[in-house]
């Protein structure tokens, strides 16, 4: 029995990313794979059980790294606002760091994969944000809202920031590029329109 490569391993889920991401989850396949990474179709076999193990295992484990990204130093005790700064932060960091994992994610949300990985991607992140949340409307910081609108308002221009900056354009087409400025007064507008 052949056994494992670390390397080889790590080349297979940055080449199945990249595939996804440019190819879609329609046009992924373990053939395209093995040709990318240079490597057999029965190497693959050795680390994943088929197509939906492989696109699975590297949803989950890329959505831990991205939960662990985004709640880093996020202490429930802290103000809203500065409790908000943090996320917001680690989310641009991680999102910039790992420009093509935006993507990625949008094909696994709007798959069969979804339900799977939403449900471990939100039981550890879901816990300290909770209770961060729980607090700020303790104090009387925020209304208790739906977690949808929370979120809604909360990240959705953050991320809209980003997908122009990674496009490199807004919308008409007028060329964008993300700045430290642009970034904090949209976050300064978000956390007026949360609080009290």
């Amino acid at each position: 029995m052949r056994t494992r490569d670390t390397e080889k391993e790590e080349l297979v889920k940055e080449k199945a990313i990249e595939c996804i991401v440019k190819d879609g989850l329609e046009g992924f396949s373990m053939n395209k794979l093995a040709r990318m990474c240079g490597i057999s179709v029965a190497t693959l076999y050795i680390y994943y059980k088929d197509k939906d193990d492989l696109i699975l295992k590297i949803a989950l484990e890329e959505g831990d790294r991205m939960g662990d990204a985004m709640i880093r130093d996020l202490d429930p005790e802290l103000s809203f606002e500065e409790g908000l700064r943090i996320q917001w932060r680690n989310r641009y960091e991680h999102m910039m760091a790992r420009p093509n994992m935006s993507t990625f994610f949008d094909q696994v949300r709007s798959s069969s994969y979804q339900e799977k990985f939403v449900e471990q991607f939100l039981s550890k992140f879901k816990v300290i944000v909770g209770q961060f949340m729980d607090n700020a409307v303790a104090r009387g910081e925020i209304n208790e809202m739906p977690f949808e609108v929370y979120w809604s308002v909360a990240f959705a221009p953050l991320y809209a920031l980003i997908r122009f900056h990674m496009e490199g354009q807004s919308i008409g087409g007028k060329p964008f590029t993300m700045t430290d400025d642009i970034l904090w007064q949209t976050f300064d507008l978000v956390v007026k329109g949360l609080k009290n």
